[in-house]
């Protein structure tokens, strides 16, 4: 009696998936990275000092964050037809996941410190740049995988 029990239990236990894989109200996908998206609008004349920036500055600090495991990839888009007042760069950083926002104050602060140097440092510089090129949006998003 006993055995048959168990058997019964194991036999379930293996085909639960199957009928999960049948069940029509299961999602159609799973949550995937999370992307931001940031676009840039560059001051006329100003397009190959910005990505020389990209190129240097900004490329190091992705990597420095991508060493971190916070990121996991970046990627700069170059618009082909801007509209007028759009902007004509897109940045693109891909997160693991939601996770790495939920960091103490402190942790992002120490992150910070690492690869910038210091607050005001990088307040100084973030203000410099403010003369070769405008911030027009930020978009995040949560790719979906779809199964």
């Amino acid at each position: 009696m006993r055995a048959s029990k168990l058997a019964l239990a194991a036999l379930s236990f293996f085909a639960m998936p199957a009928f999960a894989a049948g069940d029509p109200d299961a999602p159609s996908y799973e949550n995937g990275s999370v992307w931001d998206f940031t676009e840039v609008k560059t001051v006329d004349g100003h397009f190959d000092d910005y990505m020389n920036w990209l190129a240097t500055q900004w490329k190091a600090q992705e990597e420095a964050v991508k060493k971190e495991g916070l990121i996991k990839s970046y990627k700069v888009l170059v618009v082909m037809d801007p509209r007028d007042g759009e902007g004509d760069l897109m940045l693109a950083v891909e997160y693991p996941n939601m996770a790495v926002f939920d960091r103490t104050v402190a942790e992002q602060y120490a992150t910070q410190k690492k690869i910038f140097g210091s607050l005001a440092k990088a307040s100084k510089e973030q203000a410099e740049r403010g003369s070769i090129r405008t911030i027009k949006a930020d978009y995040m998003m949560r790719e979906v995988i779809l199964k």
